[in-house]
């Protein structure tokens, strides 16, 4: 199914429709890693070829939510002190913040036109005791990374959200929204204003090491570049070993309504900020920027394909748990996408044993973080000190059953569901 983003696209006239002969990087993927490392080359004076296997902008970075965040919720504070110390990990934070900052300049700077906005955040608990556990880590996260918050008590919740199914939550009123397909149409436009090329349709079938580059093969015919950059993230590619063995593909999935009264919708998110929740398989929600929808994500479902209604039907049964008064809204869109889990949970950079540059690894918070990965690992080709990052020189695990880890996915997506129902 069609994802609602889409709709702002454009269609892929104007992209490339002749591949060069010599560049000095090819990158692989036109998501927001690939776009921002193109525009950050082209402008430095490389030349550049983004190669996409089918539209640009056909993956996740398309498909998402649109929230975007410090890419700093994926461990609690504590954890990620007890994992690195207290000074790797508060580099680590500092870090996402300028990441969020980063892209609030971009758009600025770029006037891209995509709906971008510091709301913030507001996060439900679904148990008590997460509300209590969520105080905790802001107030970590204020003391070690300089970020504020503030916690919403049930009894005030509905300043924030419509409903009674969280027991109050946290705000992080820094934390962002954007419109992904306008981000993404944005970015595009400037990367070929820039002087470098999008093609579209151009799958990497091989790329193989030659003196002083890389010969690569695609489905339009082959081109020479001098360095390689791998920006694909949860789509899989077929030519690199190293990254296809440490990353897990995780399909997300997400639903939005049909056009709400804007007063209906207004009253259902008082605050205007976007949302997400406590849970192992958690939730994440907000309203559409163009029109009165909400736009629900979490993961698809398990026991149909994805081009059916019925592999959605759970996100909108979600959705009544907190909104149960809006059963009268039908759901207009259903679409899913592919994000790049790590084993370590980490995003990752660098360089494979063959010397090609990577950026990718998420983990499902990847608008900021991507933008920002994609400019640092361009610097890093340049040989730029900038291009530094603490997520830089970090070591890329795999695992020994990585090639069966994407068919686990769901058992364990559906385990974590039953932890979430009793609580354990």
């Amino acid at each position: 199914m069609t994802p609602y983003w889409w709709r702002a696209l454009p269609a892929d006239v104007g992209f490339q429709e002749l591949l060069p002969e010599r560049v000095d990087v090819a990158i692989v993927g036109s998501g927001f890693t690939g776009l921002s490392a193109a525009l950050t080359l082209a402008r430095a004076g490389r030349s550049v070829v983004v190669l996409e296997a089918a539209r640009p902008g056909f993956g996740a970075s398309t498909r998402n939510g649109g929230q975007v965040g410090s890419g700093n919720q994926k461990f609690r504070v504590q954890t990620l002190i007890d994992m690195m110390g207290v000074k790797k990990a508060e580099a680590m934070l500092r870090e996402g913040v300028a990441m969020l900052d980063h892209i609030d300049a971009l758009v600025r700077d770029e006037k891209i036109d995509c709906f971008f906005a510091r709301c913030g955040r507001f996060r439900g608990a679904v148990r008590p005791e997460h509300y209590e556990a969520m105080a905790r880590d802001m107030e970590d996260l204020r003391r070690h990374a300089g970020v504020e918050s503030f916690m919403v008590p049930k009894a005030e919740q509905h300043t924030e959200i419509a409903t009674d199914f969280f027991f109050g939550g946290s705000v992080l009123p820094q934390d962002a929204a954007l419109h992904p397909g306008r981000y993404h149409a944005g970015l595009s436009a400037r990367v070929i204003q820039a002087g470098a090329c999008i093609a579209a349709h151009a799958p990497v079938s091989d790329i193989v090491v030659e003196p002083g580059g890389f010969l690569v093969q695609t489905g339009r015919g082959n081109l020479w570049a001098r360095d390689v950059i791998i920006a694909t993230n949860g789509y899989r590619q077929g030519f690199d070993a190293f990254c296809r063995k440490r990353i897990v593909p995780v399909t997300s999935a997400l639903i939005a309504t049909a056009p709400m009264e804007a007063e209906r919708l207004k009253a259902l998110f008082p605050s205007g900020r976007v949302c997400g929740n406590s849970a192992r398989v958690f939730s994440y929600f907000r309203t559409a920027p163009d029109e009165p929808r909400i736009v629900w994500g979490g993961r698809v479902g398990r026991n149909a394909g994805q081009e059916e209604p019925r592999a959605y039907a759970h996100l909108a049964r979600d959705l009544l748990k907190v909104f149960p008064h809006i059963a009268d809204v039908a759901v207009s869109h259903g679409w899913s996408g592919r994000i790049g889990y790590t084993f370590d949970e980490f995003p990752h950079l660098g360089r494979t044993p063959d010397g090609l540059h990577y950026a990718m690894g998420y983990c499902g918070t990847g608008v900021s973080r991507s933008t920002w990965f994609g400019r640092k690992i361009a610097l890093q080709v340049m040989g730029k000190a900038e291009g530094f990052s603490e997520f830089t020189g970090l070591r890329f695990p795999s695992h020994p059953f990585q090639a069966v880890a994407p068919m686990t996915v769901p058992f364990f997506e559906q385990w974590y569901r039953v932890r979430d129902a009793l609580n354990v």
